[in-house]
């Protein structure tokens, strides 16, 4: 992205912030394509039979984000980083459910077809499973679980993580790896 560009987006985000409504329709087209590539990288890492589509991903995200009145954005980053945390809510709000009704919700058993698809069905318990994980790690550590949405579900640089927490590059690169290291231990006892 161009730093015009950039920094008409942090411009327009600042207005929204200071309450032009007008803005929201402005602001969409310009930020629309990457909160795609968000979505689209997040459900790539779904189940393949997720019923959630990258398209209504981003109109729920972008809904939730425009109604936020305490959130002051900083900048572009910022907004993608929130973004980012946003969606993995959601996604992990639909990993919960389909969970549920494969417990009992509905059905009272699988169809036997659905035992084809049990490695997606892993998926879902294993994005659990990450999301269980990073509580615990924002118990014990909220910056470096801060880290680990931006990089992780962000999609943010090492760089744009920096931005966003306010801390050095040096800093979020230590910590994104002592925090991959702690996950991946937290996630092998499972």
């Amino acid at each position: 992205m161009s730093q015009p560009i950039s920094s008409e987006i942090t411009q327009m985000l600042i207005e929204l912030t200071d309450g032009n409504s007008e803005v929201v329709n402005q602001i969409l087209p310009h930020i629309y394509d990457e909160l795609r590539k968000l979505a689209g990288s997040y459900l790539r890492r779904e189940r393949s039979d997720h019923t959630l589509q990258p398209t209504a991903l981003v109109h729920e995200a972008y809904m939730k984000l425009i109604d936020q009145k305490q959130v002051k954005w900083q900048n572009r980053a910022h907004f993608f980083g929130i973004a980012a945390q946003v969606m993995r809510r959601i996604l992990m709000d639909h990993a919960r459910k389909h969970k549920a009704e494969k417990r009992g919700g509905e059905a009272d058993k699988l169809p036997l077809e659905e035992e084809i698809l049990l490695v997606s069905q892993e998926s879902s318990s294993q994005l659990i499973a990450l999301d269980d994980a990073l509580k615990a790690l924002a118990e014990l550590d909220p910056q470096k679980a801060k880290i680990v949405e931006l990089r992780y579900f962000g999609g943010l640089s090492i760089e744009e993580t920096a931005e966003v927490t306010g801390v050095s590059v040096p800093t979020v690169n230590r910590q994104w790896k002592t925090a991959k290291a702690w996950l991946y231990g937290q996630l092998a006892v499972n």
